[in-house]
């Protein structure tokens, strides 16, 4: 199995609060095409990094699902529009391959 992880900042660049049906429309939208997935929303983690020379900080909620088969193309494609619909640089999108017990 491999392990899909969605990182999403809970504000835009500006510091705006992303909008409630952009994270709706995805997780509509993965568990039509995955059927579930898990949410990781109560206590927002923080992602730290290096913005030239200062730390940059954002607070985050990760999306899950779980895949036998992982498309590659579906996925830039997805990534791609995540980060126009968030006002994003970058999003980050990881795949783990995992066993499950």
């Amino acid at each position: 199995m491999t392990l899909i992880e969605i990182l999403l900042p809970l504000n835009d660049n500006a510091g705006r609060p992303q909008p409630r049906k952009a994270f709706a429309d995805l997780r509509r939208l993965l568990i039509e095409r995955f059927g579930g997935l898990t949410a990781f929303t109560r206590s927002p983690a923080e992602g730290l990094w290096d913005g030239a020379g200062r730390i940059e900080r954002d607070d985050i909620v990760v999306l899950e699902v779980m895949t036998d088969y992982v498309d590659r193309t579906w996925w830039s494609a997805l990534r791609q529009r995540l980060e126009g619909r968030f006002r994003q640089e970058s999003i980050v999108i990881r795949a783990h391959h995992v066993d499950t017990l």
